[in-house]
């Protein structure tokens, strides 16, 4: 059996998902689900404080980048110890997590035969499929792959079918980040018009776009989500003031209507794993309440707290 360590949290939930669990001996600094891979050995960092406001997490990052650095350290004494099969990590984006770079450059030195690396690479929710079937394939579990893939996929089938049936889907917005304001790209925009919503910023398949509030406030959604990557529901309220704080926010209609909501980013929607059908499960409950209820709500996403502003 392979030994395997896995670099992104989507990556440790594919393998669990793909009933190999018992086969991981290491993870990242990120991986935290489910709660039984918590005693694994640790084998990455970042390389700058996680915790602050948006604005102080992006000027550290970027001056990271900027210096040509890698956001993250691998650890390869640890990943010597554990003598690992198959290391998975990803292309996707530098920010997000270890990269393929920084597991190259973390086996530069390795002794004996080097593990097999698998990247991922999603950018769209075609994507996501493809690569739990390359970790499937690269696992010999190419069956049970498509059993658990087809399952995702009429999950989130059913939603989406049901979901077409509605009228009038609200517009929305996704900030992923919110000082400077980015909108949710990639699998998001899917994701969002399979719950029966409309919209308004990021394209599928590219990268999230920095937005303007200017734009924000002349796109003026129905429905405001809040889900900044590797922020939790509690993060969120605790940094809303971010958002509230700007002379603009008063005036958008999802602000005037309490439409706004935090969503946990962390654990779901920047996670390319098979809790993206959770995702659509917020999603669907969000934009129409009348219709789905999968319970969610005080977990996954929660009114924001607008008595901020």
């Amino acid at each position: 059996m392979p030994r395997i360590v896995t670099l992104i949290p989507s990556a440790t939930e594919m393998v669990c998902a793909l009933g190999l669990e018992h086969q991981l001996v290491g993870r990242s600094h990120e991986c935290d689900f489910p709660a039984s891979i918590a005693h694994l050995p640790v084998c990455t960092e970042p390389k700058f404080e996680v915790n602050g406001t948006s604005h102080e997490i992006d000027l550290r990052v970027k001056e990271l980048l900027g210096n040509a650095l890698s956001v993250y350290r691998v650890f390869p004494d640890t990943l010597q110890v554990l003598q690992p099969d198959v290391i998975v990590t990803q292309t996707q984006c530098d920010v997000c997590a270890v990269n393929l770079q920084d597991v190259e450059l973390a086996l530069d030195s390795w002794l004996g035969k080097k593990p097999t690396i698998v990247p991922l690479q999603t950018t769209d929710l075609s994507g996501v499929w493809d690569d739990l079937s390359t970790l499937a394939l690269a696992l010999k579990q190419e069956t049970y792959g498509q059993t658990v893939l087809n399952t995702l996929q009429a999950r989130m089938n059913a939603i989406a079918q049901q979901a077409k049936t509605l009228r009038d889907p609200p517009t929305v917005a996704c900030i992923e980040w919110m000082d400077p304001l980015m909108a949710a790209g990639n699998w998001m925009p899917e994701l969002v018009e399979m719950a029966g919503g409309f919209n308004l910023f990021g394209q599928a398949g590219h990268h999230a776009p920095w937005i303007t509030w200017e734009a924000l406030q002349k796109a003026n959604p129905d429905i405001i989500l809040v889900l900044p990557c590797g922020f939790s529901l509690s993060h969120i309220q605790e940094h809303a003031h971010t958002l509230t704080s700007h002379p603009l926010w008063s005036q958008l209609r999802a602000v005037q209507t309490a439409n706004v909501y935090a969503a946990d980013g962390n654990q779901y929607f920047n996670r390319p794993g098979p809790r993206l059908v959770e995702s659509l499960e917020i999603l669907a409950e969000i934009f129409h309440p009348q219709t789905f209820d999968f319970h969610h709500q005080g977990t996954g996403w929660a009114p924001l707290l607008l008595e901020q502003a």
